[in-house]
């Protein structure tokens, strides 16, 4: 069993790929050329693929089966990008670490046994097919489910925040702002109530609460009472359940900002609602020593929450992980044109040795040891 071995024949072909990805960047759930790069390459390697999943159709599972009995591991791959940045958030690499650990793993089940998946989850910054996935039964039939993300340097899978995205969409009463005022209701007052119902809010919240938000329509003249505003918010906590509670708050806000003017609001999910991760310590724990093996570099322990993934809903129907792998750059930041800059140097084809050599051998470890999948199992169950 050489997976160093199987990594160096693929090495060139997954750089190319990543490169590729950088050079066209697509947002999200118009990823068809990404979508159509990965997964011919999938092809290429004997992978039996179905695109369209989820009835989102940049979204595939692709499998490689050995026929025999064993357990089945998901990689998930990411591959959408960030609108006038690219790939700012290293989805590129996302992708190739997971297809690149897809195929090295393929290439020992037929002797070990079980089954090696690799899911192309499109739209993570906007609207997450893993989402639908989570919901629709994707992972019914899988074991653990395994992505990385490159960042400025290693550390462990950890907590990230749930999280709802709501909008506010108030109808007020157009008039002449100056000639006939009394005649018009203000949505924009509305909104701005709204703004300051959330700011005091804060202050009876716990301290893991984010709430953050921008209006998004405001009016259209000076001289005209708005008849429309819309904001939007990201709500987000530590659990799902105190997001719930916080949402509700701030619902009650909207309809009370709403009484205050006299506008009517509609209040809707303007994007797919992430729950909070929740790592499987013992896949983390596997996934880290491998990771320490192969990397030059050193692992942090797990940062504190600080954003939301789809990688979420995953994590809870199935043991999960969302590790970062380095790319030897201390301070570099996400969503920047820096950070997409970086993925394409060597560093960023280090950090793809480093994550398709730690997922496939946790995958493999997996494979090969049943009380392992049966330690991951338990921790799940008790989570």
């Amino acid at each position: 069993m050489s997976l160093v071995k199987d990594f160096e024949n693929i090495k060139d072909k997954l750089i190319k790929i990543t490169n590729q990805l950088y050079e066209n960047p697509e947002l999200g759930d118009q990823e068809f050329e990404s979508m159509k790069l990965l997964v011919e390459y999938l092809r290429s390697h004997n992978f039996e693929v179905e695109t369209g999943i989820v009835d989102r159709p940049t979204a595939f599972r692709a499998e490689f089966s050995s026929k025999k009995p064993g357990p089945t591991v998901a990689f998930l791959a990411e591959y959408d990008a960030l609108p006038g940045i690219g790939h700012g958030c290293g989805h590129n690499l996302i992708a190739t670490m997971a297809v690149g650990a897809g195929v090295v793993l393929s290439k020992h089940v037929q002797e070990i046994g079980g089954k090696v998946v690799v899911l192309g989850t499109p739209a993570e910054e906007t609207n997450g097919a893993k989402v639908p996935m989570a919901e629709q039964g994707t992972f019914d039939d899988i074991d653990v489910a395994m992505m990385v993300h490159p960042a400025d340097v290693s550390s462990e899978s950890g907590p990230m925040l749930a999280m709802d995205a709501l909008q506010f969409d108030y109808t007020g009463k157009a008039s002449h702002a100056a000639a006939s005022p009394e005649e018009g209701i203000n949505a924009l007052d509305a909104v701005i109530q709204l703004f300051n119902g959330i700011n005091a809010l804060r202050e009876h919240v716990p301290s893991d609460v984010r709430m953050h938000g921008i209006i998004t329509e405001g009016g259209q003249a000076a001289n005209v009472v708005p008849e429309k505003a819309v904001a939007q918010f990201y709500i987000r906590a530590n659990e799902r359940k105190v997001v719930d509670e916080v949402v509700q708050k701030v619902r009650n806000i909207a309809d009370g900002a709403a009484l205050m003017t006299g506008a009517s609001v509609a209040i809707s999910n303007y994007e797919l609602s992430y729950d909070n991760m929740v790592t499987n310590n013992v896949l983390s724990d596997v996934f880290t020593k491998n990771l320490k093996a192969h990397s030059p570099h050193p692992v942090y322990p797990a940062v504190a929450a600080t954003g939301s993934a789809d990688m979420g809903n995953v994590s809870q129907v199935v043991p999960a992980i969302h590790p970062f792998v380095g790319m030897n750059k201390p301070g570099l930041v996400f969503h920047t044109k820096e950070f997409a800059d970086q993925t394409i140097t060597k560093d960023g084809e280090t950090a793809i040795a480093d994550a398709v050599l730690s997922l496939a051998q946790t995958g493999y470890d997996i494979m090969t040891d049943q009380d392992l999948l049966s330690a991951i199992k338990t921790e799940f169950e008790k989570r």
